[in-house]
């Protein structure tokens, strides 16, 4: 699972980062526009959202992205208390609201909550698609009785497809997510990974269900590899 951390307060954010850390790999974010700008990739899991940071406040950032049509969960952070604040975060479209300062245990436990509300399976490590299931855990992988074997990044992409069935996921969506912003591999590379999965779908038929979509990117649906 992925998390995007906007927070000007370093320190703050390297401590949240680090208190997540078991359950999220965290990116993180200094200003509203670095945020608002790595947000609207999509390929965040839940997004930790102060209001009142540098160059495009909290407010701002959310309304953005929900304009854009980017749902991705987000957890207001404030030291504002006043309930004015929260019930316009709230119509911007957070998903909750923390006051500074918190317990670390009360974030993670509401960060999990709106995981879960969204349709991820954090707490239980599964992810299933027909009979294909992913164990996030030991990062093991079955379709019925057999058990298959990815390796590295084919189940991290596999994951990502999974967690987002029914989606098509670009191949820039693909390549920050499972690669990173830095990275210096070519995004051709994606293709290869693909393939690979495939390849060890194939013994179950299940690779007829990644769709090619020509152009854009990839996809994981029930109605098979009709590429478009």
């Amino acid at each position: 699972m992925h998390a995007l951390v906007i927070e000007d307060d370093k320190a703050l954010s390297n401590t949240i980062c680090g208190n997540i850390g078991s359950m999220f790999e965290c990116e993180q974010a200094f200003d509203g526009e670095e945020g608002l700008f790595l947000a609207e990739q999509n390929i965040y899991d839940v997004i930790v959202l102060d209001l009142m940071i540098p160059k495009m406040d909290g407010y701002k950032v959310i309304a953005s992205l929900r304009e854009k049509g980017v749902n991705t969960p987000v957890i207001m952070l404030t030291a504002k208390d006043g309930i004015d604040d929260k019930v316009k975060g709230f119509k911007l479209g957070a998903d909750d609201y923390l006051v500074k300062p918190f317990h670390r245990q009360e974030l993670s436990a509401r960060l999990e909550s709106l995981v879960r509300r969204s349709g991820g399976s954090l707490k239980e490590n599964i992810l299933s698609f027909r009979d294909l299931t992913l164990n996030l855990g030991n990062r093991s992988a079955r379709v019925g009785n057999e058990d298959l074997a990815f390796q590295g990044k084919q189940f991290d992409i596999l994951e990502y497809l999974v967690s987002n069935r029914d989606t098509i996921l670009t191949k820039k969506q693909i390549f920050d997510r499972i690669w990173g912003f830095d990275s210096d591999t070519t995004m051709t590379v994606i293709d290869v990974y693909t393939s690979n999965i495939r390849k060890v779908l194939k013994s179950s038929g299940y690779d007829k269900y990644i769709r090619t979509i020509r152009g854009i990117g990839y996809m994981i649906a029930d109605n098979g590899d009709e590429n478009e």
